[in-house]
C-alpha cells in the first residue's frame, strides 16, 4: 500500500487535521502524549492519519480547552462521553467545579481592577517621587485588598 492509498483509508494527515479543527499541529501531538487523543494510525513514511471520530474529539477538546476547562477535567469528560446511556451528574459536578473556579478568578480580577483603577486614579500625574502608582507596588499595605 502506498502513502497515498494510506491517505484515503486512514484519514487526513495531521497537517489537515490541523486546519480543519484549528489545533496547532504540536498540540495535536501534545494531546496525543497525554491521552487525550489515541495514538494515531501512521502510514507507511510514519505519518499520522486521524479518521473523523479522531477529528470530532479533537474539536470536542477544542471546545473544552476554549471554555478553560483543565486537561484532567476533558479526560473525565471524554470517558463520560463514551457512556451515553449513564448519568451526567458527574458531568455536571465537573461543569459545576469549573464555574465555581470562574466566578473566583472573576472575583480576584474585579479586586485586582479596583486596584488598579484606585492607583491610576489617585496619581496625581506630577512627578515619579510622588506616584501613587509606584508607591502602592512598593508597599502591599497600601492596597485595599490583601490579595489580588
Amino acid at each position: 500500500m502506498t502513502a497515498s492509498q494510506s491517505t484515503a483509508s486512514e484519514g487526513l494527515p495531521i497537517g489537515a487535521v490541523s486546519k480543519r479543527t484549528g489545533v496547532k499541529v504540536p498540540t495535536i501531538r501534545y494531546y496525543e502524549e497525554v491521552g487525550l487523543m489515541p495514538p494515531a494510525p501512521r502510514s507507511d513514511g510514519n505519518r499520522r492519519f486521524y479518521g473523523e471520530a479522531a477529528i470530532r474529539r479533537l474539536a470536542f477538546i477544542r471546545h473544552a480547552r476554549e471554555l478553560g476547562f483543565e486537561i484532567e477535567a476533558i479526560r473525565d469528560l471524554l470517558a463520560l462521553s463514551a457512556e451515553p446511556q449513564a448519568s451526567c451528574e458527574a458531568a455536571d459536578g465537573i461543569a459545576l467545579r469549573h464555574l465555581a473556579e470562574i466566578d473566583s478568578k472573576i472575583a480576584r480580577l474585579t479586586a485586582l481592577r479596583a486596584e488598579v483603577a484606585r492607583m491610576t486614579e489617585q496619581c496625581s500625574h506630577g512627578r515619579v517621587a510622588e506616584c501613587r502608582v509606584i508607591e502602592v507596588l512598593a508597599n502591599h499595605d497600601a492596597c485595599l485588598h490583601a490579595t489580588h
